[in-house]
Order: structure tokens, then sequence, then C-alpha cells
């Protein structure tokens, strides 16, 4: 019990990493860098699991892990980058939590998985919540952000449905670092191209690129997926809406950004919504085996 007391506090680092990683992208971070402060983020990351993992591609999965790497990282890295600079931490990660919404939606046509009943309402409820929060006072949400964070969401999604159908055998943290390297090397020179110079390292942007790179990528990813080894599914199923809290807290408490009813209404609608929607969750009360969720590619 205790050795799973302390794995679960070990796993909670990742969505809390994850969380707070708008408000540290926003404060810390030049605005008008997403393609270098993706490829900053990728591929020392990348790097760093490679040496811990020591393992390379073979045969087809060096092609697809670039194909997996530019989706899944490079282009999902650069519009988070840019979501968190255009909206507050509290909606950025609140609107990211949604995802397996937009999961639900693409596995329908793409895999022919049709949503259950509960999933179809948990999502439902879920976008009740994003509604609420992004239909306020105008010009309070740049609403530029919303169709980045839309966009890497369908990323997210794209390339998990492609590493469903892939089937990867072995080592997923490996898998992550090849992604990660690819996704990296891929956005460098479009950034070089598209932004110039790289933006000048102060002493505030190194920590910002230190925990985004190192924290909420590398450190996040080995936790996470050490935790789906030695945790209950449902367990971690529920450490993942931690990922939402971080975020609204932090803005909220750190940031001083405006949380009222509304918003408090917002997120709760989301979060049940969530819970709903996950069949780990439901299956909790079905039966006493679950079965792990997916891995945040």
């Amino acid at each position: 019990m205790e050795a799973n007391a302390r794995w679960a506090a070990l796993t909670a680092i990742a969505p809390i990493a994850w969380g707070t990683t708008y408000y540290v992208t926003r404060h810390t971070l030049p605005a008008d860098y997403p393609f270098y402060g993706g490829a900053g983020r990728a591929l020392p990351a990348g790097l760093l699991l490679l040496l811990i993992t020591r393992r390379l591609p073979k045969g087809s999965w060096w092609w697809r892990s670039v194909v997996l790497g530019a989706i899944n990282f490079g282009a999902f890295f650069t519009l988070i980058y840019a979501t968190a600079q255009l909206l507050p931490a509290s909606v950025a990660s609140t609107l990211m939590a949604t995802s397996s919404v937009m999961m639900m939606l693409l596995a329908w046509p793409l895999l022919g998985e049709r949503p259950q009943v509960l999933s179809a309402i948990g999502a439902a409820v879920g976008i009740g919540g994003v509604a609420l929060m992004l239909l306020g006072d105008p010009g309070s949400v740049d609403y530029r952000g919303v169709v980045t964070s839309l966009a890497a969401m369908t990323l997210s999604c794209l390339g998990a449905i492609l590493t469903t159908r892939w089937s990867p055998s072995g080592s997923i943290l490996a898998l992550t670092s090849w992604q990660l390297i690819a996704g990296g090397l891929l956005i460098l020179p479009v950034a070089v191209v598209l932004e110039g110079t790289p933006p000048a390292l102060t002493p505030e942007r190194l920590a910002g690129y230190g925990y985004t790179t190192f924290v909420a990528t590398a450190l996040a990813f080995v936790v996470w997926f050490q935790g789906l080894r030695r945790l209950a599914a449902g367990t971690v199923g529920l450490i993942g809406l931690l990922n939402p809290v971080a975020g609204v807290l932090v803005g909220v408490l750190v940031g001083s950004e405006a949380f009222g009813a509304k918003q408090a209404l917002g997120v709760l609608l989301v979060v049940g919504g969530i819970l709903l929607g996950q069949p780990l969750v439901r299956r909790r009360f079905r039966a006493p085996a679950l079965v792990a969720p997916e891995d945040p590619l």
C-alpha cells in the first residue's frame, strides 16, 4: 500500500507538470517563437530519454517515428506553445483536457469505434463546461488560442490513432524518445526560416525552457509510464485529472487570472464529463479488473 502511494505521488508529477506548462510558457518564454519553443522542448528531452533507453528504431519504425514525431511532438508542441501565449493558463489547460472528446469523435470514422452512451453524455457535458468558460465577456478570450488548441488536440489524437494502428511493441519510452527527436529536428529548420535568430536566453527564459523540457517532458513521461506499469488503471485515470486542476490553480493563484462562479462551474463540468466518459472509471463499478489507459502520446 505504501509503495502504491509513493508511485501515485510520483505519477502525479506528470499531469501537474503538463497542466502548469501553460503558465510557465506564457509568463517566462518569448511570445513570438513557437517553433523554437517546440524544438527546444522536444529535442533535448528526446536525446535525454534516448540516453536512458539506449534503443534505436528498427525497420519501418524509422519512418514511422518521423511521421509520429512530426504529428505528436513537432506540430503539437508548436501549437501548445502558441496556445499558452494566447490563452490564460486556466482556460488553456481546461480546454486541452477535453482531448478525450476529440479522440472519441475521430475514433468513430477512423477506427470504427462507436461511442458508448455514457461517453457521448460525458462529451456533451465536457463541451458544455468549455463553452461556459469561453462564452463570456467579448474580448475576454483570444479565439486564435482556441483554434490552435483544437488543432493541437486533433493532431495528437490522429497521432494516437496511427500509433494504435501500427501496434508498436517494446519500450513505449523508447518510442517516445524517437518521436521527440524526430519532431524537434523537423521543426528546427522551420524555426530558423520563419523566426530567424533564436531568442536571447535570459535567466528567466532558461528556467522556463528547463522546466518545459526536462520536467514537463522528459521527467513527466518517465514517471507517467512507470505509473502505468505499477498502478491500477483507474488510479492513473484519476491522477490524470490533476492536469486541468493544476492549470487552473496556478493560473488563478500565481497568475491572478479571473476565476468566478462561471469558471468554477465550467471546470467542474469538464472534470465531470471526463469522469463520466472514461470507460475505466465506469468499469470499476462492474468489474475488478481494469484495462490500462491510453498513453499520452
